[in-house]
């Protein structure tokens, strides 16, 4: 892993004329349209970058994006990488390792995800302030790098804290009504079954999806900053399950991209 992790950032750093980011960025389905906020200066397809594995989902179109946003430099990631497409949880978290050793302290991960909470209601965006990692495999499994960090994680403040009070005063500067809420991760690709949603909310989730966690607990591994926001697509509570497929999630999110992205933007820029 580290001699790939190497390879990579060599071919990146030598691609974009050793560009230097501040702040990475991970857009979930629905939520590319962020591309739009950078100043673009290079774009690289996950296809051509060695060892990156390629999206195979619908709403996520496989490019790195290198540029700014005010003064910050940031890489985006159009596209991220599911357990449920059949990669391993290395090669899903590999681009985080990839930009740890491009320079970047600071990670923004967003997803779309159902929503257990009985306040939620579809559209709603959702800062994260913690996550229950259920899925069936875990990226930190096997034999530990110290180069990369510890054998035993502290995962105390997963998501940051200072970033999270930041990008709450932003919201409420801008008018952005947000909310906060507790992510599960499961592996998917199916969606919950109205008894998993009963689950979900029993051991203390508030929101439901098939990403982010793996990313984190990896970034965290290399001791980087996280912050997290999800966009609520549907509902599960405890009666009712809301019919739901990948076009109508992907247009719940498209609806709510723009208010996301005025977030992220202004959270990258205040930072």
């Amino acid at each position: 892993m580290w001699n790939k992790v190497q390879e990579t950032v060599s071919f990146i750093q030598s691609s974009t004329n050793d560009f230097k980011p501040d702040f990475g960025v991970i857009l979930g389905s629905g939520l590319g349209g962020f591309s739009e906020d950078i100043k673009i200066e290079f774009t690289l397809e996950y296809k051509n970058i060695p060892n990156f594995p390629v999206s195979t989902v619908h709403g996520h179109k496989g490019a790195l994006l290198f540029g700014t946003i005010g003064t910050k430099k940031v890489i985006a990631m159009q596209g991220r990488f599911h357990f449920y497409e059949g990669y391993a949880m290395q090669e899903v978290t590999f681009p985080v390792r990839v930009m740890k050793y491009l320079g970047i302290q600071n990670l923004i991960v967003s997803n779309a995800s159902g929503g257990v909470n009985p306040n939620y209601k579809v559209g709603d965006i959702v800062i994260i302030t913690d996550h229950i990692n259920m899925m069936p495999e875990h990226p930190l499994r096997g034999e530990n790098d110290e180069r990369f960090g510890p054998r035993f994680v502290n995962m105390s403040e997963p998501y940051s804290k200072e970033m999270i009070l930041k990008t709450k005063e932003i919201a409420k500067r801008i008018n952005v009504a947000v909310k906060d809420g507790v992510y599960v991760g499961l592996q998917g690709p199916t969606f919950e079954t109205l008894a998993e949603y009963k689950m979900v909310k029993a051991i203390g989730g508030d929101c439901v999806g098939m990403s982010t966690v793996p990313e984190v607990i990896v970034a965290k591994h290399m001791n980087m900053n996280c912050f997290g926001v999800s966009v609520i697509t549907d509902i599960g509570d405890v009666e009712n399950i809301d019919e739901v497929n990948h076009e109508e999630v992907l247009k719940a999110a498209q609806k709510a991209e723009p208010h996301v992205r005025n977030l992220i933007k202004n959270l990258i820029v205040e930072s």
